[in-house]
């Protein structure tokens, strides 16, 4: 509930700190003395539009400042948690009006947003009056309104879940029956690329290997002649080591004569003969290894060609080529998969489908037996508000071809306030007095369900006296046992019933030095002031010993009702 409020130069009122109770409290104050601008105070709070105009004059700056009692589990600490905005216990709202137009708003001394104030508004606080546009005038809110009166929540909550089942169900089957048919498209074209690429069957790291060993056969088929010949020098037919052989032999034979001048020739001659055969076999090693196959060569460039070939037509390098046909494999696998998946999740589909339609049905009945009985309770709160040949109906478009997360059906309130008329929406039915009391009978039948914890009600009591007037102010104290309500009112029979009465009157301004001025007050009052202010209302400017009596038996009669 709301259990504070300071405002501070805003219009007329420049110093004002109110503290709140749970029950009905009634403000009341001769016309112009700023009842209306203690209300346009508070919805600048909670994300109103901003208007450098409300500044009090002389003025840089207006505040508000609105505090919140909320119980554990109230919304408010879920939008709360979501921004990341401390919650601590008490719900502080701030708005700072410039006189220049500029606006800064806080929740518990966080920065905040105007769409953030209004977003806590809507679940903090209910506005109505006789022109009230929002809050039950609204269609949009009409069909979870039903939901909560007829305790259809939990209902409505499992239809949204089974739609959104639903939905991801065919989704996923939709996603599936295009995959299918874009693969169907390309099978053929997959089936010859895994023919062809299975037959190719490429290798990882085939390519720099197959380089690699045509750049050596290139090579070697320069060199190999030029090895060819120095073999023939070394050990061919051109080769000195059988002209060295011999010569060593008669050399040796001639050893006993000239042993001094023959052996270092023999041993040199022989060590030249030992170099010559080293040599003879690394040539004929060398020869081996650059041993030049035309035809090998050949096939390397042929392979080398129909790899990259492969690759530029599949537009992948030569590494990929392996994993691509596993990806093509795994596709063609898929696609014979495919069809009995997609059975599989259209077979899903129907379930959820089955799933929804029946909770959805089960809903929609629900709802149009809550809607006859919210019906039955609004129309018996109607006649005591002089509204007794009015009709309030909840008028529900049921149709299951146009299923969504909130089932079959659409809800809206209407109205017929006089036999023989068309019923219609209650904004274009109802004038501002009956709107007012069309509203404040929902109200009363939904407070509990559906509602913000504090009401305002702007006089709704205007145009009304006597017993219409009672019965509205009967109607708000039995929606204060629920609720905390707040009424601006001009009507005695409400004031009366009220357990908080707050005056609001003018006065010289605490500030005002060398030009007067005037600013709002409110004062709580007591019982003797009480009685005297619903005197004043009831006799107006000169109060009698009768409109005393009258106040009294007022108050008393609200006391013991």
């Amino acid at each position: 509930m709301l259990s504070s409020l300071s405002i501070r130069d805003i219009v007329l009122i420049e110093k004002l700190d109110l503290v709140l109770g749970e029950g009905l409290t009634v403000l009341t104050g001769e016309t112009g003395a700023g009842k209306s601008i203690l209300l346009d105070a508070l919805s600048l709070a909670l994300g109103g539009r901003g208007d450098g105009a409300l500044v009090r004059h002389g003025a840089e700056k207006g505040q508000v400042t609105a505090a919140f009692d909320l119980s554990p589990g109230h919304p408010a600490r879920t939008l709360l948690a979501e921004a990341d905005i401390a919650d601590e216990g008490e719900l502080i709202i701030r708005r700072v009006q410039m006189a220049d137009g500029r606006t800064r708003a806080s929740v518990n001394d966080q920065p905040v947003s105007v769409q953030m104030l209004r977003a806590l508004a809507a679940c903090l606080v209910e506005l109505h009056g006789q022109h009230d546009d929002r809050a039950l005038v609204n269609p949009a809110t009409h069909r979870a309104l039903l939901d909560a009166f007829g305790g259809l929540a939990a209902s409505a909550q499992t239809v949204g879940e089974l739609w959104r089942t639903l939905r991801a169900a065919r989704a996923e089957a939709a996603a599936e029956a295009a995959r299918l048919e874009a693969a169907a498209k390309d099978a053929d074209y997959i089936r010859h690329a895994v023919a062809e690429l299975e037959a190719l069957a490429p290798e990882v790291g085939e390519e720099a290997a197959l380089a690699e060993r045509r750049t050596v056969m290139m090579r070697s088929e320069k060199i190999a002649g030029d090895l060819a010949e120095a073999l023939d020098a070394v050990g061919g037919s051109g080769s000195p080591v059988p002209t060295l052989a011999a010569a060593v032999r008669r050399l040796e034979r001639r050893a006993g004569e000239a042993q001094g001048l023959v052996r270092p020739a023999v041993e040199a001659i022989d060590l030249a003969l030992d170099q010559l055969e080293v040599a003879r076999a690394h040539l004929e090693a060398a020869r081996a290894a650059a041993d030049f196959d035309p035809h090998e060569l050949e096939r390397i460039e042929e392979r080398l060609f129909a790899l990259r070939a492969a690759a530029r037509k599949y537009g992948a390098t030569i590494d990929d080529l392996p994993q691509l046909v596993t990806q093509f494999a795994a596709s063609l696998a898929s696609l014979e998969r495919g069809a009995t998946r997609l059975a599989e999740l259209e077979v899903q589909a129907g379930a959820a489908e089955a799933a929804y339609r029946r909770a959805a049905e089960t809903l929609s009945q629900a709802r149009a037996a809550a809607a006859r009985r919210l019906e039955a309770a609004v129309n018996a709160e109607l006649p005591p508000l002089k509204l007794e040949q009015a009709q309030f109906q909840v008028a529900i478009d049921r149709d299951p071809g146009a299923a969504g997360p909130d089932g079959f059906d659409r809800a809206a309130f209407w109205a017929r306030t006089n036999p023989g008329t068309r019923a219609g929406p209650l904004l274009k039915v109802a004038s501002g007095g009956e709107l007012a009391r069309f509203l404040l009978a929902l109200k009363v039948v939904l407070a509990d369900r559906g509602s913000a914890p504090t009401l305002i009600f702007d006089e709704i009591d205007t145009g009304v006296g006597g017993a219409v007037a009672d019965a509205i102010g009967q109607r708000l104290a039995r929606l204060s046992a629920r609720v905390q309500v707040l009424a601006v009112t001009h009507a005695p029979q409400v004031a009366a019933r009220a357990a908080s009465h707050l005056l609001i009157a003018k006065a010289r301004s605490e500030a005002a030095a060398a030009t007067p001025s005037v600013a709002t007050h409110v004062a709580r009052l007591g019982a003797a002031d009480r009685r005297e202010e619903i005197a004043r209302m009831l006799a107006g400017a000169s109060i009698t010993a009768e409109a005393r009596a009258a106040a009294d038996r007022l108050i008393e009669g609200a006391a013991s009702a």
